[in-house]
C-alpha cells in the first residue's frame, strides 16, 4: 500500500510540474484539462490493472502490458519536459536571488517562465511520446527480413548456398492481432529456406499462451526441418506456481507442444544436417545466461558426440553464452544463433550509419552479426515483444543467412 501511495504522489508531482509548461504556452484552459484527464486515466488504469485487474500477481497479461506501455509513454513525456523546465527554474532561482541581493528591488521574486523554453520542452518531449504510441500501434508488427551472406573457408562443398531462416523470442502470450501474425508466418515461409531454426522464448511464462497460435506456427515449413531450443522464459521461472509439480508439468507440456508443431527441440544435444556425403553439426543448448539467468545449457554434453572438425552451427538463446563460453571453447563453433535481447525493443538503426540501443550497455553483442576469433554470432532482434507492448526503431526480425564457401585466392 505504501509503495502505491509513493507512486501516486510522485506521479502527481511530475504531472503538476509539466502542467506549468502548458499554462505558460496557452491561455486556453482546455489544454490543461485534457492533460489532467489523460494523466489521471493512465495512472488509474495502471493501478487498476496491477491491483484488481483480471489477472493479478506477476502474470503480465495483455491489458497489463498496455497499462505499462501507456504509463511509460506518459512518464517519458513528463521527464523530458521536466528536464528543460528544471534547468530554467534553476536559472530563475539564481536570477531572483541575485536581484534580491544586488538589485534595486530588495523583495525576492522569480522571473516569469519563458514561453519559448516551455514550447521547446513540450515539442521535444512530443517526439518520443509519439514514437512510443506508434510503437504500440504499428511498430510491434513491423516485421523485417534481414539477409546476410557469411563466408567460411571450411564449409562443406554441398552446403555452399545453404539458406537458414532464424526466428527468436516469439513471446506468444503478448500477441493481440492474429492477422498480423498470419502475415509474419507467411513471410517466413516465403523465404523458402533449407532449414528453420528457432532460438527460444516461445512463451512469456505458460504453455497455454502458445496453444491458440500452435496451429498457425505448425504451418512453418523448411525442407530440412525446423529445430528449436529453450529460452529463459520457457521454464516458467517468472511467475509463482502452487507446486513444483505444476511448474515442471508446464515445461513438459511446452516440450510436447513444440513436438506437435513439428519442431525438433534440442536439449543439450545435436543433429546432423546432411547433403550427399557432406554434413553440418547442428548443436542446441538449453538456456545459459549471465547475470542471474538460468544456466541449464551444457555445451560439453551437447557436443559430446560430434567431431571436432565438423562444421558447427550452435543454437543458444542468450548471446552472453557466446561471449563468456562459446568463443573460448576448444571446439570451433563456426556460427552461433541467439536472441534474448530484443534490441530492448527501442533504439535507432540506419543501416550503414548507426545502430544504437540502451541494451548495448548490458549486452555488448545485442543485435545483428558479430565476428570474434574467426567465429560468427547472429543476435536476432526477436519476433515478438514483452513488457512494453511495442517496438520503436528496433523492428521484429526474420533473419535469413546464406552460407557461402569462401573462394580460393
Amino acid at each position: 500500500m505504501i509503495r502505491w501511495l509513493i507512486f501516486v504522489l510522485a506521479y502527481i508531482a511530475l504531472s503538476f510540474y509539466v502542467l506549468q509548461a502548458l499554462r505558460t504556452i496557452s491561455k486556453q484552459p482546455w489544454w490543461s484539462w485534457l492533460y489532467i484527464a489523460v494523466s489521471l486515466a493512465v495512472m488509474l488504469n495502471f493501478i487498476y490493472q496491477f491491483t484488481a485487474g483480471e489477472e493479478t500477481g506477476r502474470v503480465l497479461s495483455i491489458p497489463k502490458s498496455y497499462a505499462f506501455g501507456f504509463l511509460l509513454t506518459m512518464l517519458t513525456f513528463n521527464i523530458i519536459t521536466i528536464l528543460f523546465l528544471f534547468s530554467e527554474d534553476i536559472y530563475r532561482l539564481i536570477s531572483g536571488l541575485y536581484q534580491k541581493l544586488y538589485g534595486a528591488e530588495k523583495q525576492f521574486g522569480l522571473p516569469a517562465r519563458r514561453r519559448f523554453l516551455s514550447l521547446l520542452a513540450l515539442g521535444i518531449a512530443a517526439v518520443p511520446f509519439g514514437a512510443l504510441l506508434y510503437g504500440m500501434y504499428k511498430g510491434k508488427y513491423n516485421f523485417k527480413v534481414l539477409k546476410y551472406n557469411l563466408e567460411f573457408d571450411d564449409l562443406p562443398d554441398s552446403f555452399d548456398g545453404y539458406q537458414i531462416t532464424q526466428i527468436s523470442d516469439i513471446h506468444s502470450g503478448s500477441f493481440d492481432d492474429r492477422k498480423k501474425i498470419e502475415y509474419a508466418v507467411d513471410l517466413i515461409n516465403q523465404q523458402k529456406s533449407d532449414v528453420l531454426l528457432f532460438t527460444g522464448d516461445m512463451v512469456n511464462n505458460m504453455t497455454s499462451e502458445m496453444e491458440p497460435w500452435a496451429d498457425l506456427f505448425s504451418t512453418l515449413d523448411a525442407k530440412d526441418g525446423k529445430f528449436s531450443v529453450l529460452g529463459n522464459h520457457d521454464y516458467g521461472d517468472y511467475i509463482p506456481w502452487e507446486t513444483e509439480e505444476l511448474k515442471s508439468k508446464n515445461l513438459e507440456d511446452l516440450k510436447a507442444l513444440q513436438k506437435q508443431m513439428g519442431f525438433d527441440l534440442l536439449l543439450n544435444e545435436h543433429r546432423y544436417l546432411k547433403k550427399g556425403e557432406d554434413k553440418i553439426a547442428l548443436v542446441g543448448v538449453e538456456n545459459w545466461g549471465k547475470g542471474g539467468f538460468k544456466k541449464a545449457g551444457d555445451l560439453k554434453k551437447a557436443a559430446s558426440q560430434i567431431n571436432e572438425n565438423d562444421f558447427k552451427i550452435l543454437m543458444s538463446h542468450d548471446p552472453s553464452h557466446w561471449e563468456m563460453e562459446v568463443i573460448k571453447d576448444a571446439y570451433h563453433y563456426h556460427l552461433t544463433l541467439s536472441g534474448h535481447t530484443h534490441g530492448m525493443q527501442f533504439g535507432i538503426e540506419i543501416p550503414g550509419w548507426i545502430k544504437w540501443s540502451p541494451v548495448k550497455w548490458r549486452y555488448p553483442y545485442w543485435a545483428g552479426i558479430y565476428k570474434e576469433m574467426g567465429q560468427f554470432l547472429n543476435v536476432n532482434r526477436g519476433f515478438g515483444f514483452l513488457g512494453y507492448p511495442g517496438r520503436v526503431g528496433i523492428w521484429p526480425e526474420i533473419t535469413v543467412i546464406t552460407l557461402r564457401k569462401k573462394a580460393l585466392t
